[in-house]
């Protein structure tokens, strides 16, 4: 199965990264390439910008850890096999490493989740930024 991953050392607290992170429905407002996301009992729906709908639901939404993991279950595209992972590193003296990877085949989706997470990652710094 292939996996993606990215990373980002980021300028901000861990508390504050995980804090965005962990609220699932909101990641519309800093993932570039989805324009609408709302939480459910499950997990969350999430509206992507050429219109496809997906329907994540959640595996692990750990605080101690600082660890958020969902599969793709339904929707407009669901890959064979997914599992994203989000996990906030902090490094300390208010910097933390965000690393996002997923594990999808079949791997023409990989490759265009690739580009999706990697862009969502690059803008997580900018929005946090915007924040402050």
């Amino acid at each position: 199965m292939p996996s993606i991953r990215s990373h980002a050392v980021l300028d901000h607290d861990a508390a504050i990264v995980w804090a965005t992170v962990r609220e699932v429905g909101a990641v519309s407002d800093w993932f570039p390439a989805i324009t609408h996301s709302e939480a459910t009992d499950a997990g969350r729906d999430v509206t992507l910008a050429d219109g496809t709908r997906l329907v994540e639901e959640t595996v692990t939404l750990d605080d101690a850890l600082r660890r958020y993991q969902y599969r793709i279950t339904g929707g407009d595209l669901v890959p064979e096999s997914h599992l994203g992972t989000i996990d906030v590193v902090d490094l300390g003296e208010g910097r933390t490493v965000l690393v996002y990877g997923s594990d999808v085949e079949p791997a023409e989706v990989a490759v265009a989740f690739d580009g999706a997470i990697s862009e969502a990652v690059a803008a997580l710094g900018g929005y946090l930024d915007g924040r402050a």
